[in-house]
């Protein structure tokens, strides 16, 4: 077993008083002496997301005593993208991925406990989680809460997405509201994350594919059974890693698997958010993944799993047919991922997924008949993006889009004008200001873009950002748009009446304008005065970087001194 750095805090005269506080705890001498083990989750009331983590984080705790461990369980916290959208909390959203993963090191470094198994269910809780695993690099399993199982209504599956969309039908006149009150009373019926391949289920599989935890476990519903063994399996493995002195967090984050974890979005159609994720990840580890090399790999990368939003089935779906095993050991043996990377168990990815079947043709396709050969999931540049944006791609019927820039200095405006349906056909609506720094907090903007789609206009106007977009969010829609417009970027140069044009088949995206009048724009414009003069949000613009290396706060590899 490698050294206890919780001996720090038990060992010797001068630990009395640490010791104390542990008995005054209910831990006898034998707990005392075990292997400290931290078990954080999000439990409580705030969305559904996490509610799951209740009957698990017991479990978990017991396979940690089971194996020889002493849990000790804290909390975090999470912040709801959905009851926060559409409004200033929005804001927090992003934030609240850095107050998660320094919340974890803070703790784990602050007592020094000796391994840590890290649940996750909103959005932003996965990645955050994560975060924090790579950062304190101590024996960690990662937890996915679980999905929610998928809502009934109008003999179909629904999720979340549907009353976002059905909002819109109402307001044109396609849905009576008397159904929409009726679908809102069905489309979350149980505890558990979002149902589709939204953020929550797309970083699920992300942790699968960078190793971080127990395999095959990503897409078993929240509400599961099942899920029990999960956790204490989660457990029963720090201690086994402990023991084995490895494979600790940053062996399993490395360049190999965080290429996979791209492949695994691009090949499901996942979340743009993920391309936010995956450089933050990476930085904890010290390892330089920007979105340049996220869209290497989305460009290799088939789309194989036909999921919503831009596909047609759900977490549980994939569930039924045999899990995320199934499309890594496909992904695996057509060579768009790296078989020979760690996993938590000590084994590599391809021993652990050699026994999953083989995929549906439905579902989960062959990569030699790919939905599309080149992923879900596209990274455009141009003048209007010189750093990067991003597109989901999955679903989408035409893959260029001109038309006319209507610009709007903020998301609440352009809501605004969409609710009224102060908008037409052509038009590229372009939200800025509302980035990293800009924002601040780059907000998340499914309620804007499921109305243009719920008014039946999802393809028939663009929207541009350099916030972002929900794993949920379909049609023509580009955020992430890096330099943000705050931070100088081309998109605060853009003037309405402005041609854009976007061919995500050549992966461009261009404000039609001749390089000169691009410089005198430049030359004419002042930063505007940020937003916040003090609190969290303050804090965070002064320190967050750009989206395309995923809009991180501190430099990265973060070391602890041995003692």
């Amino acid at each position: 077993m490698m050294r206890l750095r919780s001996s720090i805090t038990r060992d010797g005269l001068d630990r009395t008083p640490h010791r104390a506080f542990m008995r005054g705890m209910g831990l006898d001498d034998a707990a005392i002496h075990k292997p400290m083990i931290g078990v954080v989750s999000m439990k409580g009331e705030n969305t559904p997301c996490n509610m799951t983590h209740y009957p698990q984080v017991e479990w978990a705790k017991q396979g940690i005593e089971s194996a020889g461990g002493t849990p000790r369980e804290f909390t975090t916290i999470s912040v709801s993208d959905g009851i926060g959208m559409n409004h200033e909390g929005m804001k927090f959203s992003l934030v609240s991925r850095e107050v998660i993963a320094d919340s974890i090191e803070a703790v784990m470094q602050g007592h020094a406990y000796d391994g840590l198994v890290a649940f996750g269910g909103c959005d932003k809780t996965l990645p955050g989680a994560m975060m924090g695993m790579v950062r304190v690099n101590v024996p960690s399993v990662f937890v996915y809460g679980g999905a929610a199982l998928p809502g009934r209504f109008g003999g179909r599956d629904i999720t979340v997405l549907d009353s976002y969309e059905a909002v819109g039908a109402v307001q044109t006149g396609t849905m009576k509201e008397a159904d929409l009150k009726v679908l809102e009373r069905v489309a979350i019926p149980a505890i558990g994350a979002c149902a589709g391949q939204f953020t929550a289920n797309t970083m699920a599989m992300v942790s699968e594919a960078l190793g971080l935890t127990v395999p095959n476990s990503a897409m078993v519903p929240g509400v599961y059974a099942e899920r029990s063994a999960i956790a204490q399996r989660a457990g029963e493995i720090v201690l086994d890693i402990l023991k084995r002195g490895g494979p600790l967090p940053r062996e399993l984050v490395t360049r190999k698997s965080l290429e996979n974890a791209a492949a695994i979005v691009a090949a499901t159609g996942g979340s743009t958010n993920a391309a936010l994720h995956l450089p933050a990840i990476a930085n904890e580890a010290g390892i330089a993944f920007t979105l340049d090399d996220v869209a290497a790999v989305f460009a290799r990368t088939p789309l194989i799993g036909d999921l919503r939003p831009g596909g047609r089935f759900l977490a549980k779906d994939v569930h039924d047919i045999g899990g995320v095993s199934i499309i890594i050991r496909e992904l695996i043996r057509s060579g768009h991922m790296h078989g020979d990377v760690l996993t938590v168990t000590g084994r590599t990815l391809a021993e652990e997924h050699a026994g999953a079947p083989d995929a549906d043709g439905q579902i989960v396709r062959r990569a030699g008949n790919a939905i599309r050969p080149d992923g879900g999931l596209a990274v455009l540049k141009g003048n209007l993006a010189p750093d990067g944006a991003l597109l989901k791609v999955a679903g989408l019927r035409s893959l260029v889009f001109e038309g006319t820039a209507r610009v709007f200095d903020g998301e609440d405006a352009c809501t605004e004008a969409v609710r009224k349906r102060d908008y037409k056909e052509g038009d590229v609506l372009i939200i800025r200001y509302e980035g990293p720094r800009g924002g601040p907090g780059m907000r998340e903007m499914l309620g804007t873009t499921a109305l243009i789609y719920g008014q039946q206009m999802g393809e028939k106007v663009a929207l541009l950002t350099d916030g972002r977009f929900s794993g949920a969010t379909r049609g023509m829609c580009i955020g992430h748009i890096a330099p943000e417009a705050a931070a100088g970027g081309p998109l605060a140069f853009v003037q309405n009446g402005d041609r854009i044009r976007i061919d995500s088949a050549a992966r461009s995206i261009d404000v039609l304008i001749d390089d000169a009048e691009m410089a005198r724009r430049k030359a004419a414009w002042k930063a505007p005065k940020p937003r916040h003069a003090a609190g969290l949000l303050a804090k965070y613009a002064q320190l967050v970087g750009q989206a395309d290396k995923g809009a991180v706060t501190h430099a990265g590899n973060a070391e602890w001194p041995e003692g």
